[in-house]
């Protein structure tokens, strides 16, 4: 089973359940769970991740199911998703596809939606491909120094770069490879049209630095909020004001 770890376990109401993104770990989303002490979490490490780094993942469908195990087996029965990057789309997969009736909405911080064309998915799959294999045969240092200057990292700095290859480096890169090559947005359906029907309340989160992922929004009309003085990793760049919105949807929903 994947590893997880209870926060403010003894608060009552909904629970907030964080997906972290690819490389990192759950302990990632601590500054932002110490910023939401009134909310029980459960914060997970992704197949091939943290203490989870051992548990193969073999697609979006398999995924969905080691998450419902998860929260069944920590008795979760009303909950939030909130889902960075791989775990965002993650997240959108679970709540399109898998939804329970103890999901009460849906955060998603720079995920991508989708390829709708055959021609993107199969360069996608090629380009992660190459990426796995580098990873599964290259010193990870070097990759992750590359990983770090593809565009939608390209608002870091120099030293920003390198605290983020020393902290990943301590991944397992025979599990990264894996799980990139399983969860490769080739082989995520396209999610659109069924984001824009689901009828639990749904934000997408969005540094104003992250280009990319403001054009994803504008592209399909999702329900975007803007994190200022942040890129691509929001939460981590301003976790203060990601918590100051993540708070704002969760009043809004009651």
């Amino acid at each position: 089973m994947l590893a997880a770890y209870r926060d403010n376990q003894h608060q009552s109401g909904s629970w907030l359940i964080w997906l972290h993104g690819l490389l990192g770990s759950a302990d990632e989303w601590q500054p932002i769970v110490d910023l939401c002490p009134n909310y029980p979490s459960l914060r997970i490490d992704l197949p091939g991740h943290g203490a989870s780094s051992s548990i193969d993942c073999h697609g979006f469908a398999d995924f969905d199911q080691q998450l419902a195990q998860v929260i069944q087996h920590h008795g979760i029965s009303q909950y939030y998703l909130i889902g960075y990057s791989l775990g965002a789309r993650l997240a959108m997969h679970y709540a399109c596809y898998y939804q329970t009736d103890g999901l009460c909405g849906l955060i998603i911080e720079g995920g991508n939606v989708g390829l709708n064309e055959v021609a993107l998915r199969a360069q996608r799959e090629k380009n992660d491909h190459q990426w796995a294999q580098r990873f599964r045969f290259e010193p990870i240092e070097i990759v992750l120094n590359d990983w770090y200057q593809q565009a939608v990292f390209a608002h870091l700095t120099a030293n920003e770069r390198q605290q983020l290859v020393l902290l990943r480096q301590q991944n397992n890169p025979q599990s990264v490879a894996n799980i990139l090559e399983n969860t490769s947005l080739a082989k995520q359906p396209f999610l659109a049209d069924k984001l824009s029907e689901l009828s639990i309340p749904f934000r997408y989160f969005c540094g104003e630095r992250d280009q990319k992922f403001r054009s994803v929004s504008q592209q399909y009309a999702l329900p975007i909020t803007l994190i200022n003085n942040a890129g691509h990793n929001a939460h981590r760049e301003n976790p203060h004001d990601y918590a100051t919105a993540l708070h704002h949807f969760l009043s809004l929903c009651g």
